[in-house]
């Protein structure tokens, strides 16, 4: 069945498994760190797909002092930004962005400056201009916050922005923040985005007359 298109004013982009695929330094850092925790690392990777690291060990080891997890993230963050073997760009995704280049859109991502850019560049993505990180919110996703302020970056009410996004707890943001959701890749769809795509291969974005930019889906 046609996916209907979308009308918008901007698009706001999530980058790991939306932009970029960093599942093997994800699974290689996060495994590694529940087995020290004795912990499932399924569920450790279930559970950090899209939010800050400090957040996963927060809701995994819910008593333990925020000081710690503040503590090992930093740790695991060196390790992430530093590891960058496998990453590649999601199918599509270099000949989206290109398209977008002259449209207004952001990245809204919950990993460092240096870790975006690491991984960016790792998959030969060129950095958006307009761009939204962990140093810039006080709250990780699924809070809407990071998508709100991407928005207003931007210049556009919050209903206006398209978000992209695979994870169940940046899906959760984007629709908290009174966005529609595109989610992307296997894992975005058992967590009721607005649109549903394998990848980015699927996504056509032109700009109309009037300014704004429709989003339409092939199947």
């Amino acid at each position: 069945m046609p996916i209907p298109p979308l009308t918008v004013r901007a698009l706001l982009l999530d980058m790991d498994g939306t932009l970029v695929n960093s599942d093997a330094v994800v699974a290689r850092v996060w495994r590694g760190w529940a087995v020290g925790q004795g912990l499932d690392p399924d569920e450790v990777l279930r559970v950090a797909h899209g939010r800050q690291g400090h957040m996963t060990m927060a809701t995994l080891l819910p008593d333990r002092p925020m000081e710690q997890n503040y503590a090992e993230n930093r740790v695991l963050l060196a390790q992430e930004t530093a590891d960058t073997a496998g990453i590649v760009p999601v199918p599509g995704a270099p000949a989206f962005l290109a398209a977008l280049q002259d449209l207004p859109h952001a990245l809204v991502t919950s990993a460092t400056p240096a870790l975006a850019e690491a991984r960016m560049a790792a998959a030969g993505l060129g950095m958006p201009a307009v761009r939204i990180t962990a140093a810039d919110v006080s709250a990780s996703k699924p809070d809407p916050e990071g998508f709100l302020k991407g928005a207003a970056e931007l210049g556009f009410p919050p209903d206006q922005c398209a978000v992209f996004e695979d994870s169940g707890a940046g899906i959760a943001a984007g629709l908290a923040a009174g966005m529609p959701v595109v989610g992307v890749g296997p894992r975005a769809g058992e967590h009721g985005p607005t649109v549903h795509v394998p990848d980015l291969e699927q996504v056509r974005a032109t700009r109309l007359a009037d300014g704004r930019v429709r989003l339409t889906f092939e199947g």
